[in-house]
């Protein structure tokens, strides 16, 4: 008996290929590039991530979202804590790859910026007014898909540089044991005041927080309320100042052999 043959219309055929390419993308193994060497994996920064948000972060106690960017800017992992894409604000996928941009893009090997160290100087006549308006974002990087990929391995925004200028807690500059400074961690989801300590956290049960030196108290990249770097109590000033005394030591580079 002879095969008979299909004809798929126009429109099925296009379906089908649509559907074929986003199935195809979903499932593509992810390319990490070579810059981020060094830099944790989607699984790694997951797990530090899940930790650091189950921890009493003085917030809303909400879902997270977090990023790592090499020293180019380059995205190299996204994730997210929930169990599913919309456990977490959608919209805080960008801003902790914002985050983790801003952190890096002002840190030096030998001084550490924390995104909320930047909150004061940028206000109307602080020395580093308009620098949000800087290096803006990206929004066909940020936006593009599929959706179903955001904050898997495969997330589209690996390997990308999205830019962007956040000025409020949740960023932080990531430092080896070495003293090298890698890349960043951004982290979005809850109030800023709760996003800078799971980031801190986060950065802490990595092991990449052998900060130099910074701005904030104790010489370091920590949040500040009060000095000439501070950015504004979020919920419950008490509680966050209790956070910030609650958090892990940054660790100090060892000694040149």
């Amino acid at each position: 008996m002879p095969a008979r043959r299909i004809k798929l219309s126009i429109p099925v055929a296009v379906t089908t290929m649509v559907l074929f390419t986003s199935l195809t993308a979903h499932a593509a193994k992810p390319v990490v590039p070579t810059e981020c060497a060094g830099l944790p994996t989607h699984a790694q920064l997951r797990d530090a991530l899940v930790a650091a948000r189950n921890t009493d972060n003085a917030g809303f106690n909400l879902e997270m979202w977090g990023t790592v960017v090499a020293r180019s800017g380059t995205v190299c992992a996204v994730a997210f804590t929930g169990k599913g894409l919309g456990d977490q604000w959608p919209g805080s996928r960008a801003i902790s790859a914002q985050k983790a941009y801003t952190a890096n893009a002002f840190s030096l090997p030998s001084l550490a910026l924390a995104t909320a160290n930047l909150y004061s100087a940028v206000q109307p006549g602080g020395s580093l007014f308009g620098l949000q308006e800087s290096n803006p974002v990206n929004p066909a990087v940020a936006l593009q898909g599929p959706v179903a990929a955001w904050g898997q391995a495969n997330d589209p925004l690996v390997g990308q540089r999205m830019g962007g200028i956040n000025v409020f807690g949740g960023g932080l500059a990531m430092y080896s044991e070495q003293g090298a400074l890698l890349g960043a961690v951004g982290v979005s989801g809850d109030s800023s005041c709760a996003d800078h300590a799971i980031a801190w956290r986060t950065r802490n049960h990595l092991k990449l927080d052998y900060v130099p030196s910074g701005v904030g108290p104790g010489g370091v990249d920590q949040i500040d309320y009060q000095g000439d770097w501070k950015q504004p109590h979020c919920i419950k000033a008490e509680l966050e100042d209790a956070v910030v005394r609650t958090l892990p030591a940054t660790r100090v580079k060892q000694a040149a052999r």
